[in-house]
């Protein structure tokens, strides 16, 4: 997250929004940098979150316990949840004017829609 933010920081004021990916897991740092860049960490997955990242439990558990590959990953059939967010920008500056979290279905809060 270091280097996300850092990220952040030398896009503000030149970028509308800088929103980093990889974890899977949706963070509660969404902000406004000071040049008016919106920032957040992770927008978090769209999928399952009764799985692991997105893939059906079993054959990723299997591996973590025996450290051997049996079959391909697939992906998880539940519920989905939609991840991300939503940010308003200044026509004129380009500026992140408000931004707001996006939770909609599956497991997760939703998220102050």
């Amino acid at each position: 997250t270091s280097e996300k933010m850092a990220m952040g920081h030398w896009c503000d004021g030149r970028a509308s929004l800088v929103v980093g990916t990889h974890t899977h897991v949706p963070t509660a740092d969404a902000q406004i940098l000071p040049g008016g860049c919106g920032y957040l960490t992770d927008a978090g997955m769209c999928g399952d979150y009764n799985s692991v990242i997105g893939m059906d439990k079993l054959e990723p558990m299997r591996r973590f316990i025996t450290g051997m590959p049996k079959d391909r990953f697939t992906p998880a059939a539940g519920e989905a949840t939609v991840s991300g967010v939503f940010v308003e920008t200044d026509d004129r500056t380009g500026r992140a004017t408000s931004m707001r979290m996006v939770r909609i279905g599956g497991r997760l809060e939703p998220a102050g829609l």
